[in-house]
């Protein structure tokens, strides 16, 4: 289905519409209509089962993530033990079921435009 936008919208993640703050984690969030974008940033020695698990309760990442790596680097392992490094400059799909690590000594900064919404909240 495809949707059809009528309102121009402009919105900086400086001064966010939400912010969300797990363990090692910053998720700026802009509400732009029926769309959410987020900026996340995860320190070193972030991992989703160490730091977003605890929050949403699941044995992995139930999200499907789709976005762009501004900066740093992370290891995505899926639960049929495919991997792949995200590293600045990389789009990136990521389906559900997956847990992942910030690489290095440098965060990890992307813009997710799928599931930012979703993203660090208890799951029902």
């Amino acid at each position: 289905m495809s949707t059809t936008t009528h309102t121009l919208q402009v919105k900086s993640h400086n001064k966010p519409d939400e912010r969300r703050a797990p363990e090692k984690t910053l998720l700026e969030l802009n509400h732009l209509g029926e769309y959410s974008i987020g900026r996340m940033t995860m320190q070193p020695g972030w991992t989703w089962a160490d730091d977003i698990k605890p929050v949403v309760n699941t044995d992995s990442c139930r999200l499907l993530h789709v976005g762009y790596c501004v900066s740093g680097s992370l290891e995505t392992m899926l639960d049929d033990g495919t991997t792949a490094t995200i590293n600045a400059g990389d789009s990136y799909v990521i389906p559900p079921g997956h847990n992942a690590r910030v690489l290095g000594d440098e965060p990890y900064v992307a813009i997710e435009v799928h599931s930012a919404g979703e993203y660090g909240v208890p799951a029902s």
